[in-house]
């Protein structure tokens, strides 16, 4: 699970943030379930918490950290308490969906009938009238062009599945690193 990294001197520990799944979170007699955010939620809430802030705005819900609560934005009755918690990295706690491995066609194992240049690559140059000589790996200028496409197509694709505010932030995230070049 990719997690906010800590702030901590300690470089392998890692933050993750949970919700109370329970049928009753406030129960006293029935134990708890405690379930991760999705790794995009989780960044929203740390950048929110380290910033000092009193709220996480995510897309379903949001985040009182004064209350440790989270919080159904269509139904203000409906709220579940949050914890955070901070992990030593050597801990062995890894998604399922980490194990569905897409099938590897043992003629062509380096991208298929394109050779060595991924089908998405193709068509993103394609799409971005890119030649050969002005893809990124020959030409860093063309870099922040791609990186800033890509980050309006995250919003774009995040509004129709309405998860604005997590494209939003992976946009923000990948705008950040727009000027880095290409090793980035």
């Amino acid at each position: 699970m990719a997690c906010a990294t800590s702030d901590s001197s300690q470089p392998s520990t890692r933050v993750q943030w949970m919700w109370n799944s329970s049928v009753d979170p406030f129960s006293n007699s029935e134990s708890d379930e405690w379930r991760p955010y999705i790794d995009v939620e989780n960044m929203i809430i740390e950048d929110a918490f380290r910033a000092g802030q009193t709220h996480a705005i995510l897309d379903d819900y949001n985040i009182d950290f004064e209350n440790k609560i989270q919080i159904f934005n269509n139904d203000t009755k409906k709220r579940r308490p949050i914890k955070r918690i901070v992990r030593n990295t050597d801990e062995h706690n890894v998604r399922g969906d980490r194990f569905t491995f897409a099938p590897i066609d043992p003629k062509h194992p380096f991208g298929g009938l394109y050779g060595w240049i991924s089908p998405f690559i193709k068509e993103a140059a394609k799409h971005l009238n890119i030649t050969k000589d002005q893809l990124p790996s020959k030409d860093e200028k063309t870099v922040p062009m791609v990186v800033e496409k890509a980050a309006a197509g995250i919003v774009e694709e995040a509004k129709l599945i309405a998860k604005r505010c997590q494209g939003e932030n992976l946009a923000k995230k990948l705008m950040e690193k727009k000027d880095a070049g290409i090793k980035e």
